[in-house]
């Protein structure tokens, strides 16, 4: 992805990708969980297909993660001082900006109008939800001022 165009005096902070070992260890993750609940279902069911069951799911999901990884690491947000900007011209106003929190390996921005985006596989979450926070604060201090 091509960096964003900036509005005049709009500095770049940095540019948020998504980190490949973050992706495949939350897959790994997800095939856990869904390994547990079909096998966990087909159990309750009185199956004698539990193993299968349980494979599948943790195929499925991998099959899932091999097909979507070339996308999904390809994704880029970039933090200015004035906002996010995200995949497909997304835009996130830091003013606008009430809640940002982690989510597993991902970062979860929520604006005053409840609109939420979702940047996926970030390698230090916590990070780089207190770096948008004080970015966040920062503008509103400026913009109060």
């Amino acid at each position: 992805m091509a960096e964003p165009e900036l509005e005049q005096g709009e500095k770049l902070r940095r540019e948020i990708a998504s980190d490949r070992g973050r992706y495949w260890r939350d897959h790994g993750i997800m095939a856990l969980v869904g390994m547990a609940g079909v096998g966990a279902v087909l159990m309750l069911m009185g199956s004698a297909h539990i193993a299968i069951g349980a494979l599948g799911a943790v195929l499925a999901i991998g099959v899932r993660a091999a097909y979507l990884a070339s996308e999904q690491l390809a994704a880029r947000w970039w933090l200015t001082d004035r906002r996010l900007i995200g995949p497909g011209g997304r835009v996130v106003w830091l003013g606008e900006l009430e809640t940002v929190r982690r989510l597993l390996g991902d970062v979860q921005l929520v604006t005053r109008a409840g609109d939420k985006h979702l940047i996926k596989h970030v390698a230090d979450a916590p990070a780089l939800v207190a770096e948008i926070e004080a970015a966040r604060d920062k503008r509103r201090k400026r913009r109060g001022a």
